[in-house]
């Protein structure tokens, strides 16, 4: 009688209630008049960075993953603690206190961000240059970082200005030209993940990768999927008033931000996860045989 590998069950079932928990937290959102704000962040971050951690375990092993969580808080916190500081790479801003605890102006869990959606559009430009389950040589080295930056960039395009200038989670100082926030916000994060990728390609150079089922690709498709579908969500919320103003007194309409967010959503992000996804269907006959086979073993 068939039944599930032991280790891969436990994983795959872990890795689909983190997915759970993150799309509940996209329909919690719709409550947050009622909701502490904090357990809404909370649920917004963690699991994708659970999910990072396991999904990278099984496909990095151990050592692998540790090095992509430590670029991502040493290099995310430098840049972030940066431009607090100097207001470069990204603009001058502050968070206030719905993100939760701060160390040294920091929250803590927006570092944490850096793991979990920094992961799933790694491995989504990943698998648009169709490299899944081989090893990292070649150009391949230079252009995955590349694309797996635009991919988590396009994640901030749709999210920074609702954020921000809507949810109040940090405040642009000058504010900007994308709804109040500054373009070089967009090319900060582009830095800041390009130089997260090209450090973890590098470590990754050559190194054999561990054998997954094609499942385990596509649940980090859907999830980075999921977030740009939840935030077809945010029109469907109940908002205070139809405006909102910036820090330098500009005045910005909900719905146009909303709107905007939706459309990058759909459009750019919508775009990233079905090219990763048709891309590992394209691939699928060139796997080697132990990367295709079902998560299902035999009983002697």
């Amino acid at each position: 009688m068939p039944l599930l590998e032991e280790g891969r069950d436990r994983a795959w079932y872990f890795l689909c209630l983190m997915l759970l928990l993150y799309v509940g937290a996209r329909f919690l959102r719709l409550f947050s008049n009622t909701v502490p704000a904090v357990l809404i962040v909370v649920l917004h971050v963690l699991p994708p960075a659970l999910f990072a951690i396991v999904h990278g375990k099984r496909l990095y092993t151990t050592r692998g993953i540790l090095a992509f969580v430590a670029l991502c808080l040493v290099v995310g916190a430098f840049f972030e603690s940066l431009a607090l500081r100097t207001g470069f790479p990204f603009g001058r801003y502050f968070f206030t206190g719905l993100m939760g605890p701060k160390l040294f102006q920091l929250p803590v869990l927006l570092v944490l961000a850096y793991i979990g959606m920094g992961y799933l559009a790694w491995i989504v430009g990943l698998l648009m240059l169709g490299s899944p389950g081989k090893s990292l040589s070649g150009s391949k080295v230079v252009f995955v970082p590349l694309v797996a930056s635009l991919v988590m960039v396009a994640w901030d395009l749709a999210m920074d200005p609702v954020w921000a200038n809507i949810d109040h989670a940090w405040v642009w100082k000058d504010g900007g030209a994308y709804f109040g926030v500054p373009v070089s916000n967009f090319f900060g994060w582009y830095l800041t993940v390009y130089v997260i990728y090209q450090a973890f390609a590098l470590y990754l150079r050559d190194r054999p990768v561990q054998p997954i089922a094609r499942e385990y690709y596509r649940m980090a498709v859907l999830f980075y999927a999921a977030s740009a579908a939840g935030n077809m969500l945010l029109l469907f919320q109940a908002r205070p008033s139809a405006a909102v103003v910036d820090q330098p007194g500009r005045r910005w309409i909900v719905s146009d931000i909303v709107g905007v967010c939706v459309v990058v959503s759909i459009f750019v992000m919508g775009a990233f996860a079905v090219t990763a996804w048709s891309r590992l269907g394209l691939e699928h006959r060139e796997w080697p045989q132990s990367h295709l086979g079902a998560t299902r073993v035999c009983r002697p």
